[in-house]
């Protein structure tokens, strides 16, 4: 039996479908995070779709925060209250909760709900830190978390039913990857318009009214320094240091707090500096990229010269996308752009719009022949050359790297 939800047409992500299915029926609550419009409601409907497929007798309960249907489901008792009447211990039952960060204090009804035979649960957040905070302190080892992201180059295409080209890459640079596009026409003017609402309903809904923020013309401007500043490293000393040149005064504690709740929203990722050599990471000085390069375009404007700072943001996002736990390394004075690590193994990349010049060329591979062990190490750039190695070192088109799942 299915409860209170109309399965919509979807487009499927097996690659997220299947890292859920070895824990179907486990004790375990799945627990869906990232950015608010990246897919998370439409993952739980595949799931939904699947079980009702091969198990048809199954119970599904399903509860959405952002339906008003249940308005009325403001705390951990109203959920459990809700979820008790609709269960039934007949059968196996399935429960899905949407946007579960709205729920006062969910983590009690959770748990006590965790507790009940044949149900498996699955929800979908869009707040890091209510999330980790909670389920790390009243669910230590049963949830699992899965990240979601935007759609990745491949799941573009999918989406927009567009062959692999150069203007398919540029589309998905510039429009990003929110599913949601696929229903709109790939022109600046609609596309930037539906962004830019998308843009300000996170940062009000879930930065400003969430943390409390006041001073959001401040808020406003620190985004749109980070989204003209991809990938440089700073510090919030750093930070506070160029914005008090610019006549906007604020402490480095205050950035510190700004950046924070950026990053519990999912709008900015923090990429940590790991020292190569000392096998640390350092305390200070940190790289920063958006989550989604569609949104960042509609903060910054989409420019000839800032494709190498997009370039470089999509080969992060592609990673965290793959799986990989990424760092940004630092050899005494070199920098390496990426150190990404996953499944015991590292690889390394270094990222530049074009390598035109030998000093370019000298500068990128250079650095990643300074590293001292035998792991895989590649530069990615725009140009579509793909042959032979430089001093073993792979070069790898942006696209070809993209197209990897």
């Amino acid at each position: 039996m299915v409860q209170n939800v109309q399965l919509p047409d979807f487009i499927s992500r097996p690659s997220y479908i299947e890292r859920v299915l070895p824990f179907i029926d486990q004790p375990l609550i799945k627990v869906f995070t990232g950015q608010r419009r990246v897919g998370k409601s439409y993952l739980l409907f595949q799931l939904i779709d699947r079980i009702i497929r091969e198990k048809p007798k199954s119970n599904i309960i399903y509860i959405n925060k952002e339906d008003l249907d249940f308005a009325a489901i403001k705390n951990a008792k109203d959920l459990h209250d809700e979820v008790k009447g609709k269960y039934d211990d007949s059968a196996s039952n399935y429960l899905f909760i949407d946007e579960i960060q709205d729920i006062e204090n969910f983590h009690d009804a959770l748990r006590s709900l965790a507790l009940l035979p044949r149900l498996d649960i699955y929800i979908t957040g869009s707040n890091a830190n209510l999330l980790s905070s909670d389920l790390a302190g009243f669910l230590s080892g049963r949830y699992i978390e899965i990240s979601v992201y935007s759609l990745s180059y491949h799941e573009f295409l999918t989406f927009h039913r567009l062959k692999d080209s150069d203007a398919s890459l540029m589309a998905y640079l510039k429009y990003g990857g929110l599913p949601y596009i696929k229903h709109l026409p790939l022109r600046d003017e609609v596309v930037f318009e539906y962004l830019k609402n998308i843009y300000n309903s996170i940062v009000y809904r879930d930065v400003v009214n969430r943390y409390a923020v006041r001073n959001t013309a401040f808020l406003e401007q620190l985004i749109s320094f980070l989204a003209n500043h991809i990938g440089s490293i700073f510090s919030a000393k750093r930070i506070s240091d160029f914005l008090k040149s610019q006549k906007l005064r604020t402490t480095p504690t205050q950035i510190q707090n700004y950046l924070h709740h950026l990053k519990q929203s999912y709008i900015l990722s923090e990429v940590p500096r790991y020292d190569l050599k000392g096998k640390r990471v350092f305390e200070f000085g940190n790289k920063y990229y958006f989550e989604n390069l569609g949104l960042r375009n509609a903060v910054a404007g989409f420019r000839p010269q800032d494709m190498g700072k997009l370039v470089e943001n999509a080969v992060y996002n592609h990673l965290c996308f793959s799986g990989y736990e990424v760092k940004t390394g630092a050899l005494k004075k070199e920098e390496i752009d990426f150190v990404a690590q996953k499944n015991g193994e590292t690889h390394y990349f270094q990222v530049a719009l074009r390598l035109e010049t030998e000093e370019t060329i000298s500068r990128e591979f250079g650095n990643l022949e300074r590293i001292d062990d035998n792991y895989p190490k590649a530069v990615i750039t725009l140009d579509p050359f793909d042959g032979n190695t430089y001093q073993g070192i792979r070069h790898i088109s942006l696209r070809k790297f993209l197209s990897d799942r």
